[in-house]
């Protein structure tokens, strides 16, 4: 965001600009800036603003092709921190979530922003949260927060297959949930926790497994490796080990300060909100830091998740984006 303006900056591997353009205002208020990130799609790539402006610009020269006013077209309502949601595809279907009364989640055409199918849900605001899209038997499966609930949604036609109630103190879970051998990892801070769901064969209803208190992430999200949860909490602050299929944790630590993680090659990638980067080899009893850096340029709080691509660790920091070589 420049002012009160956001825009879309598309880069070379090496960092130099190929164009720039605007896609409207952006969020002014407590923590403003842009918050969702770009989808590319072929020629076109799609953002929506914290204000709940949708748009679909050309990812050749960032040309508006086409714009949405989720709020009033949807009934959208823009949530205190206002929308972070990242956009789903399917096929020629984009998904996001007004949080409207009646238009809680929609499905757009991509070319021509035609609506597709629209689900109620359960008519409770967005959490912004970014959805969870799945396969599971012959079913493409949407799942996601809102204001108080875990819900599962046909992504072919919108329908509301299950909902799991998971309030917290004010109504925000930022983290996307997690899949693997058909269960959900699903969780968020503000005195909340973790909550372990497993999936019917083919998606159309939950059961409760398993409940963690202390992995409570308010925004850093938790990855699995090897049948191992790794991340860590809001008001538990260590980085954690939870066996998957069981909840109980394995093993903790303080050496780093609580954030994001990421993995790639069995390594996790720990961003702390104090700015540290850390490689970390998860072994069986404890956490072993194989290097450790601090982030020192940019601007602000250190919450946004790295990015893997071609060999380099990507980096945002405000006003400040940063590549590192991780190449063996």
């Amino acid at each position: 965001m420049e002012g009160t303006t956001g825009y879309i900056y598309a880069l070379t591997d090496e960092g130099k600009l190929i164009w720039k353009e605007s896609y409207g205002s952006e969020f002014t208020n407590s923590y403003p800036g842009s918050r969702a990130t770009p989808v590319v799609v072929g020629d076109y790539v799609y953002i929506l603003s914290g204000m709940g402006d949708l748009t679909c610009m050309s990812s050749i020269s960032g040309k508006i092709h086409w714009k949405k006013d989720i709020n009033k077209e949807f009934g959208g309502r823009i949530i205190e921190w206002g929308y972070n949601e990242t956009v789903n595809i399917l096929g020629d279907m984009l998904i996001l979530t007004p949080g409207g009364r009646e238009h809680n989640m929609i499905a757009l055409n991509l070319l021509d922003a035609k609506l597709i199918w629209s689900s109620k849900g359960l008519g409770e605001k967005s959490a912004y949260c970014t959805p969870l899209l799945i396969k599971t038997g012959s079913r493409d499966l949407l799942v996601t927060h809102t204001e108080d609930h875990i819900i599962g949604i046909d992504a072919s036609d919108g329908a509301l297959l299950w909902q799991h109630k998971h309030p917290n103190r004010y109504s925000v879970h930022p983290n996307t949930p997690i899949y693997y051998d058909n269960q959900l990892f699903c969780f968020s801070g503000y005195g909340q926790g973790g909550v372990n769901l497993q999936l019917s064969s083919d998606g159309s209803s939950v059961t409760k497994k398993w409940f963690s208190e202390t992995l409570d992430s308010r925004i850093g999200g938790a990855v699995v490796v090897d049948g191992k949860l790794y991340g860590s909490g809001d008001t538990n602050r260590e980085w954690q080990c939870i066996d998957w299929n069981t909840g109980k944790t394995l093993y903790s630590s303080k050496d780093i300060g609580n954030g994001v993680v990421i993995t790639a090659e069995g390594l996790l990638y720990l961003y702390s909100q104090k700015g540290e980067l850390a490689l970390v080899k998860p072994e069986n009893n404890g956490f072993n830091i194989l290097s450790e850096t601090k982030i020192s340029t940019g601007s602000g709080q250190h919450w946004a998740h790295p990015v893997i691509n071609k060999g380099r660790l990507f980096i945002r920091h405000g006003n400040t984006l940063i590549a590192y070589n991780i190449q063996k």
